[in-house]
Formats: structure tokens, C-alpha cells, sequence
């Protein structure tokens, strides 16, 4: 199956695409029916834009934007428009604007997540690391990756600019992203040997 591949990402639609038709994907982040107009807070990791499904413009991505639920993925085409003053949204970087979906396609379902995404409401170490895939979908854990990142791109830049090879040793494991500890077993020859890091 072909799907619809993204033009631009969600936080960077801007005021330079107005009029424009383009493709996004992305989580839906909030889901709202008024009156059989279907708007949608689009999340990727730019950023949240709001798209807004009426039948008058398209009754069919209407009728299937009613399918929608939180964290679904889905990607979709629409026209850039501005929003009415009354309307804006300070709080966005793309509060002034909105998409007029004209296509929708689901790439994949989803079940109601089992904690918040959104904010820093207080949830279980154990039930965050159990779904560890929801929850580095968090604003605060895509800081910290991005963080990490940056941070490891810039050591590795600073010593590539100085003429310096990467040379990493071969390993039997890698360690998880914050260094949590973790055990190997190997075999040599009769004996078994545990290490710990």
C-alpha cells in the first residue's frame, strides 16, 4: 500500500505555504467533533497543527476523519489557510494558521494509551518503562533525545573537524540510552563468566 509521504512536518507549517497543498503525517494528538466538522491537533516531532475535516469542502475525508481517535497515525493532504483572528491560537507556533484536510488515510489504529502523553502528569516508573514506545512520545523525553543527540553530534563534529577517526571496538552489547545496568553472559571454553557494568 502506498500512502501519502510528507511534504512538510507538522511544527513548520508557516504563513510561506499559505494557499499551498501539503502532505503531512503524524500522531493525532487531540480529536474534536463540532457538529460534523472534525478538527485535529496533527503531532510529529516538530510540532502540533490544527486540521480541520468539514464535509462541505470534502464529505468523504469528513466521513472518515469520524474514525479518528488519539495516536492514531495518519497521513493526510490539505490546503494551508489562515485562521480567523478570533480563532488564533498564541499558544502554537502555527496558531494562525490551520489545514483544510482534503485526503486522509490511516496508516495505523490505536488503543486509548494507558497514561497521559501530554503534560507532566505523574505516572509509574514501572508503567512508563513496561511502555516505553508511549512514552518516548512525551514532549520531555523528545527533549532529552534530542539533548543527547545534539550533544554527541557536536563532541563528534568537534573531533572530525580536528582530523580524528571513530574507532569503536567491537561489543557484545550496547548499553541502554541512560546507562542502566545490565548483565551478559559468556561462554569460554568450560566455564561460564557473568559481568556486570
Amino acid at each position: 500500500m502506498s500512502f501519502l509521504k510528507r511534504t512538510v512536518y507538522c511544527g513548520q507549517v508557516s504563513e510561506q505555504h499559505l494557499k499551498q497543498t501539503v502532505t503531512l503525517n503524524g500522531w493525532v494528538h487531540r480529536y474534536r467533533d463540532h457538529g460534523g466538522v472534525v478538527f485535529i491537533d496533527l503531532r510529529d516531532r516538530t510540532g502540533i497543527v490544527q486540521v480541520v475535516f468539514d464535509p462541505v469542502h470534502n464529505p468523504e475525508a469528513a466521513q472518515q476523519a469520524h474514525s479518528l481517535r488519539s495516536e492514531y497515525v495518519v497521513a493526510l493532504k490539505g490546503t494551508v489557510v489562515s485562521r480567523s483572528p478570533e480563532l488564533v491560537n498564541t499558544k502554537l507556533a502555527t496558531g494562525k494558521l490551520e489545514i483544510q484536510g482534503i485526503e486522509l488515510q490511516v496508516l495505523s489504529t490505536s488503543k486509548t494509551p494507558l497514561f497521559q502523553l501530554e503534560g507532566e502528569a505523574h505516572v509509574s516508573e514501572e508503567l512508563r518503562l513496561k511502555y516505553r514506545y508511549l512514552d518516548l512520545r512525551r514532549h520531555s523525553m523528545h527533549n532529552h533525545l534530542k539533548l543527547r543527540h545534539d550533544l554527541v553530534f557536536a563532541m563528534r563534529q568537534y573531533f572530525n573537524d580536528l582530523n580524528f577517526y571513530e574507532i569503536e571496538t567491537p561489543t557484545l552489547t550496547k548499553c541502554t540510552l541512560w546507562s542502566a545496568q545490565f548483565l551478559s553472559s559468556m561462554q569460554r571454553a568450560t566455564r561460564n563468566i557473568l559481568c556486570t557494568f
